[in-house]
């Protein structure tokens, strides 16, 4: 199992993902569209073993995490020359800042969309639930742990990176294929959008 995963994405989400990661032992390169440089004071701030990298040094890892807002989706994945064979969990949700407006998915899930712009990922839809102040809490509440739900058509992506979920402290839930798993946790309007669920021995 991989300890390097890179994160697209330095907005809160991003953030939130790698405290978690840094405090389970792994090593993470965070970027974000306007270069390495400009992460320096939140790389000083998460301390050892995060770095600062370009969209393609963050996307080189082996699993790699895209917290982009929507509105720069296409281009920053564009950026990439290729996705072949990494597992790319999705924590997005469609939704286009200033204005909070719900982007038209035509029908889809955001998931879908995203599957069709890395072609030959293998894709995990987890962490875009619940908000960032939870997602950055410890996950481990009394004897329960907080619960992150994932889906996705690749098993075996599912179960590395639920594997590294683990090691942070969430119990993970497997929804199922992308499409169906994916109804479910789309934010806004899925049934289970910021449920913050623990999950007891």
């Amino acid at each position: 199992m991989s300890t390097y995963i890179g994160i697209l994405g330095a907005g809160a989400i991003g953030q939130s993902f790698a405290r978690q990661l840094l405090k389970a032992g792994y090593r993470v390169t965070i970027s974000n569209s306007r270069g390495p440089e400009s992460l320096a004071p939140l790389v000083r701030e998460l301390g050892s073993g995060v770095q600062a990298g370009t969209v393609k040094e963050a996307a080189s890892a082996g699993i790699v995490i895209l917290a982009v807002p929507w509105k720069h989706l296409r281009e920053v994945v564009a950026s990439v020359p290729t996705w072949e064979g990494r597992i790319v969990v999705d924590a997005t949700n469609p939704i286009i800042n200033p204005g909070y407006t719900v982007a038209d998915l035509g029908g889809r899930t955001s998931s879908e969309v995203v599957a069709d712009l890395i072609p030959g990922a293998r894709l995990v839809k987890a962490g875009n639930t619940l908000p960032a102040e939870v997602l950055a809490a410890d996950p481990r509440e009394g004897s329960g742990r907080r619960v992150i739900f994932v889906s996705g058509d690749d098993a075996s992506a599912k179960e590395e990176f639920g594997s590294v979920l683990d090691k942070i402290g969430f119990a993970v839930v497997d929804l199922g294929g992308l499409v169906a798993g994916g109804k479910l946790q789309l934010f806004p309007g899925g049934p289970l959008a910021v449920l913050n669920l623990i999950q007891l021995p």
